[in-house]
């Protein structure tokens, strides 16, 4: 089974695999790129959400992944528009619609990802055989899970990012090139570090996953109005 870790970023997204005499990363510029590469795969592992709420402004996976993570880092889990609101032209408009369903304003933060939801849920409801193997995931829970349970520093410290990288690094002896070499070739304003390690460690989970077998968020996920499973994955 073919795997890949897939976060966003400001080039667009970037692609990781760590499958054994296949490692490699890709930055994903274009929705076609993206679309050539999720279909190529067998188990993708995204950091972006999958699946939408039609009037609540909270999606039940989003209310458990935040509980998981505890208070401190809960911040880290943005709740998705609603689905009337994906097309909006505007935030002005997207927040309205958001305000009129559910009495909650649209945050800055989901807005400013809505673009990336939009290509992915276009893409899933495009190509039906992608829903079961592109696979909303987390890195924060999967760094929590990977480190035994805790999350040692925020990501957006060196310390924090250093050790999510050395959590990597320990298992996946690809690590460390792909963290200095990414760097190297494409600009900070392209690829941010964190993007970089959140890749590689939704890389390492869909990976596992194939042995470990894969839990969610929450256990029996129900589907939205277009039929996409609202969970997050993880092992």
């Amino acid at each position: 089974m073919k795997t890949l870790g897939i976060d966003g970023c400001k080039a667009g997204w970037i692609a990781i695999t760590f499958d054994e005499g296949e490692e490699g990363y890709h930055i994903l510029r274009t929705d076609e790129e993206l679309k050539e590469k999720l279909l190529s795969f067998d188990r993708i592992f995204i950091d972006m959400p999958i699946g939408l709420e039609d009037e609540n402004y909270t999606r039940e996976c989003d209310r458990l992944l935040r509980k998981k993570l505890g208070s401190e880092y809960a911040s880290s889990v943005f709740s998705p528009p609603i689905r009337p609101a994906l097309h909006a032209p505007s935030y002005v408009e997207a927040n309205m619609q958001s305000y009129e369903y559910t009495e909650k304003k649209l945050s800055v933060q989901s807005w400013n990802i809505t673009p990336k939801i939009k290509t992915l849920d276009m893409l899933l409801q495009a190509q039906e055989e992608l829903r079961e193997k592109v696979l909303e995931s987390h890195p924060e829970l999967l760094f929590m899970n990977l480190n035994g349970g805790m999350i040692y520093q925020k990501k957006n410290t060196k310390k924090g990012l250093r050790h999510r990288l050395s959590l990597i690094a320990d298992v996946e002896a690809a690590a460390d090139d792909f963290f200095r070499d990414i760097k190297e070739e494409y600009r900070r304003n392209e690829v941010g570090e964190d993007d970089i390690v959140d890749s590689m460690v939704l890389a390492l989970a869909a990976k596992r996953s194939v042995e470990k077998g894969i839990k969610t968020l929450p256990d029996e996920p129900a589907k939205d109005s277009e039929g996409l499973k609202m969970a997050i994955h993880y092992v």
